[in-house]
């Protein structure tokens, strides 16, 4: 069986920075065994695999795998697909047309909005597949442990170390510097012993700035998926842009914020969030970005 894949980098306009994302095109074959091995071969944050929709008024259904597991939605797999896909113009002989396409996924729908400059395919801005949920604390002293910070490094006015998720769950901490966050370091063993003992493992550290384009820096540490750090999480702080919504006092708003992730691992992304907040609940979380192609080739499946 011969399949076909492109890899991007996404949430970033220079090849070779941002998120990397392998997208296999012909998927509708392969079991979850073979996907997750092709996931593993690309030892990539993850792989999508695309396959024909199971409702003809949707685009495709998209798989997402990590190293180690499938994903029920993340965001820079989402919005690198929807960038292959627009750019190709078709998916299994069906012309992809207009601003917008419609992904199947574990979590649900996922719709995405096009982005171009004139004609060209840019980017994409996704909502996420679910509303904001919020879960339970998560001590500081486990995160200070876990991602080598200082615990008074930890910033709690706003809010204490949480889980929240938009389709995908994560701990979502604060820091009060740009300087604890730059020198964070993910300890596995720390991962492995203390934070597995907690429905969720992987861990987004964020701080807000004060810079001319960017409103917050993060990095995001998954060490129980095989991601030491990634460089682009569109599913963690499309969670972060709602629970910063959610935590404002306006009962109606709309939430704009930049994220600069990678940057200290050396693939600088950049991502775009926004939150939507009506009587005093977030009813939309979206996350986007732009894309630049890098890589395409033919597997040789067995």
């Amino acid at each position: 069986m011969q399949l076909q894949f492109v890899t991007v980098d996404v949430f970033t306009s220079d090849q070779f920075s941002g998120n990397p994302l392998g997208v296999v095109l012909n998927a509708e074959g392969l079991t979850a065994e073979q996907m997750q091995l092709i996931a593993a071969e690309f030892n990539l944050s993850e792989t999508t695999f695309v396959r024909p929709p199971k409702d003809a008024a949707h685009t495709a259904e998209v798989r997402i795998f990590t190293p180690k597991g499938e994903m029920p939605f993340a965001g820079h797999p989402n919005v690198g697909t929807a960038f292959v896909l627009a750019r190709a113009g078709e998916s299994y002989g069906r012309a992809i047309t207009g601003e917008r396409v419609i992904f199947e996924e574990k979590a649900g729908l996922v719709p995405i909005d096009i982005l171009r400059d004139g004609a060209t395919v840019t980017g994409a801005k996704l909502a996420s597949p679910q509303r904001l949920s919020i879960g339970a604390e998560i001590p500081a002293e486990l995160i200070a442990s876990s991602c080598g910070v200082a615990l008074d490094q930890i910033e709690t006015k706003n809010h204490r170390p949480i889980i929240a998720s938009c389709g995908a769950a994560f701990i979502l901490a604060e820091l009060k510097s740009h300087a604890g966050l730059k020198t964070a370091i993910p300890h596995a063993d720390v991962f492995r012993r203390d934070v597995a003992q907690y429905p969720v493992t992987s861990v987004l550290l964020y701080v807000q700035v004060d810079e001319p384009s960017i409103d917050i820096r993060a990095r995001m540490f998954a060490p129980q998926h095989n991601i030491p750090e990634d460089p682009a999480t569109g599913s963690a702080n499309v969670a972060l842009i709602g629970l910063l919504a959610q935590l404002r006092k306006e009962a109606d708003l709309s939430l704009w914020k930049t994220i600069a992730q990678g940057v200290e691992m050396g693939r600088a992304s950049l991502l775009y969030a926004e939150a939507t907040k009506q009587d005093g609940v977030v009813t939309a979380t979206f996350i986007g970005g732009r894309c630049v192609p890098v890589m395409t080739g033919t597997i040789e499946l067995a």
